[in-house]
């Protein structure tokens, strides 16, 4: 069986560093989410230092925002995981400035395993990106569950 490096996920641990959710990184996404027993939801606007190509959120940046709310969905869900695998799917170029509505959830749950969605769109409901995870549980000792 592969040894695997031990991970400090420590509920204690300071993660304001977080390019994702730390609002400590001068350069991080400082999303923050809401979660009402379902599902984990946020708005973020993409500043100029976010984009691609010119005024069109970066693609990578897409990525780390549906990561971010799936993680969340699960954190939220069932504690401490860690991305195992991820689908996304990009479906119309986003626009640097506009308002984003993130919205992700859990779909199933096992021992060590969570699957999970996630979704962001305009606030008039257009479906700009989409995705799918499996996350890997892990227990505060960095452990797995």
């Amino acid at each position: 069986m592969k040894d695997w490096p031990e991970l400090s996920l420590e509920r204690t641990t300071d993660y304001q560093s977080c390019f994702g959710c730390g609002q400590d990184n001068p350069i991080g996404l400082k999303l923050h989410f809401n979660w009402d027993g379902a599902v984990a939801r946020t708005e973020f606007t993409p500043g100029a230092v976010y984009q691609g190509w010119p005024d069109i959120l970066h693609g990578g940046i897409m990525a780390c925002i549906l990561d971010e709310a799936m993680g969340y969905a699960a954190f939220f869900a069932v504690g401490h995981c860690v991305t195992a695998k991820m689908n996304i799917r990009l479906r119309e170029p986003v626009r640097i400035g506009e308002t984003l509505l993130i919205s992700a959830a859990v779909k199933r749950k096992s021992r060590k395993l969570i699957d999970t969605v996630a979704r962001v769109s305009l606030k008039d409901g257009t479906l700009l990106a989409e995705s799918s995870g499996t996350h890997f549980v892990v227990n505060s000792a960095g452990k797995s569950a």
